[in-house]
């Protein structure tokens, strides 16, 4: 488990929102709220895991974060700017980058391993000469385990885990303080995600760098972040250090997806009791009123579908946007 970082404020998101328009017929559209007014902040060297079943809205917040989708609303703030112009975003996209989930869809099969690599340092114009840039390739390489030797291959003649090496080696070629690391290991073997994992914790310590960690497996997550934010429909539900959010689960969607964490030990795996959420996730077109969660919380009330609940500090440095904890004890 990594340590827990008290340290400034690298990035900081208040209510990003990402809509887009659906066609419904002729010349009418409905917005999917893809994100919906989500708000947290990381700090420098830590790694806050994102996590949430598939179409909560990761990927969309991730690449939203980064510009790659222009928001609808909210607010981006790198090292305490506000990103607003051109430069803004110029200037963040000069210290954040992305690690892609497809190691196989990511890298383009008609260039070299080195061209790839170096395709940053062209576009930023980070070099003065060809064997600069050739030095850097070399070094970027040898940082994530890879031979300089293949630098004039292509993509398709390395494995899944060689290829993702050669995604995040581009993405280190701005010299990033922030990454966004998009599901950077579900599309690899079992054996290959534990390579991968460390890699990304030596260089974090080596780089000093600050990731948001995109997953839906929670083990992973785990091992990796520093917090958790738990993300439902658009929104997020809870936010708190990893191991608080793994020993006391506030948020009902929270105990569920905890409760089917699978526990080494025997005897603790025969006392835990798997919480099976009823029905299927709402389409983000036909967003439930109230609470998101409410159509399938086993403990839902009157006031959730009335009153949409909104993140508030139950305890210290521990976020929960649930109704049924207002009048509790906690």
């Amino acid at each position: 488990m990594a340590k827990k970082i008290e340290k400034d404020v690298l990035v900081e998101i208040k209510d990003l929102k990402q809509y887009f328009d659906i066609p419904t017929g002729f010349l009418k559209s409905r917005k999917l709220k893809a994100v919906d007014g989500i708000s947290f902040k990381i700090k420098k060297g830590e790694t806050l895991g994102l996590v949430g079943e598939s179409g909560c809205g990761k990927t969309t917040a991730g690449r939203s974060i980064l510009n790659l989708y222009k928001p609808t609303g909210g607010d981006i703030y790198f090292e305490g700017k506000k990103i607003e112009t051109k430069v803004d975003i110029e200037h963040f996209r000069m210290n954040a980058a992305m690690v892609f989930q497809d190691p196989y869809a990511s890298l383009n099969p008609r260039m070299t391993i080195g061209d790839i690599i170096g395709e940053p340092l062209d576009v930023h114009h980070l070099y003065k000469t060809k064997e600069e840039r050739q030095q850097r390739i070399e070094e970027l390489m040898e940082l994530v385990g890879l031979s300089h030797e293949h630098a004039t291959r292509y993509a398709h003649e390395f494995s899944g885990g060689q290829r993702q090496r050669v995604g995040i080696a581009r993405s280190l070629a701005v010299d990033p303080k922030f990454i966004v690391c998009d599901e950077p290991v579900s599309a690899l073997d079992v054996s290959i995600q534990a390579q991968i994992i460390n890699m990304f914790e030596d260089l974090q310590e080596k780089l000093n760098l600050t990731y948001l960690f995109i997953a839906h497996d929670l083990l992973i997550v785990r091992h990796i972040s520093d917090r958790i934010a738990v993300m439902y429909l658009g929104k997020i539900v809870e936010i708190a250090d990893t191991e608080d959010l793994f020993n006391n689960p506030l948020h009902p969607y929270t105990e569920s997806l905890m409760s089917a964490v699978p526990s080494p030990d025997p005897k603790t795996a025969r006392k835990s009791k798997r919480i099976v959420l009823t029905g299927d996730v709402p389409s983000p077109l036909n967003i439930p009123s109230g609470c998101p969660f409410r159509t399938r919380c086993p403990k839902a009330f009157d006031r959730c579908s009335k009153d949409i609940p909104y993140l508030k500090e139950e305890t210290p440095g521990h976020f929960v946007s649930c109704h049924l904890l207002e009048n509790s004890n906690i």
